[in-house]
């Protein structure tokens, strides 16, 4: 695992495509029991190199009702996300994940992680990679059908603060979804 999470770091396999250059985020240990599956690192985690540190990081640990301890934890957390650099902006936010990490990438650390129990998928390019046709045609209806997708995968929006609007549109994810969620996360670690 060692060896595989230097290679990662050490990739530049899009690299003419990144406006910030490469910086591969990524965290994960051979005995981590939940994976979480995002999308790509904002500019602020791409200046720290922490997964997660920054609004949306923040609002992800308040669902999973999780430590800051707790979640960079690897051997309890691996943090993988599609896309391992930052993509670059776009006219309504960050551009979608560069397409090469995934299936890079993946494979490999999924290989190396041997008590996974559950994966957390973060957004519609988690799922869509991950759940494939089982996917339902918008994230919505993904995640209001999770249970579907238990006990390997749990869907979830994206914990943005731009996600407001959705959260408020759908308060049945926070009465629903999230409790299931803190229940899985507490039995596992």
């Amino acid at each position: 695992m060692e060896n595989l999470l230097e290679d990662i770091k050490q990739c530049s396999i899009c690299k003419a495509h990144l406006p910030l250059g490469p910086r591969p985020v990524v965290s994960a240990h051979p005995n981590s029991k939940i994976v979480i599956i995002g999308q790509a690192p904002g500019t602020k985690v791409h200046a720290s190199g922490v997964p997660w540190d920054d609004a949306s990081g923040k609002q992800l640990r308040k669902w999973l009702n999780v430590s800051d301890e707790d979640f960079y934890d690897a051997s309890k957390f691996a943090i993988i996300p599609m896309g391992f650099c930052y993509p670059g902006k776009g006219k309504t936010g960050d551009l979608p994940p560069r397409p090469e990490c995934a299936p890079q990438w993946h494979q490999p650390l999924f290989n190396e992680l041997q008590h996974v129990e559950l994966v957390i998928l973060i957004g519609m390019y988690a799922q869509n990679y991950y759940l494939g046709k089982a996917a339902k045609k918008t994230l919505t209806e993904t995640v209001n059908n999770f249970q579907n997708y238990l006990p390997k995968y749990l869907p979830l929006p994206h914990p943005s603060p731009r996600n407001r609007f959705w959260l408020t549109k759908n308060p049945w994810f926070e009465e629903l979804v999230v409790p299931e969620l803190r229940t899985i996360v507490k039995e596992l670690i």
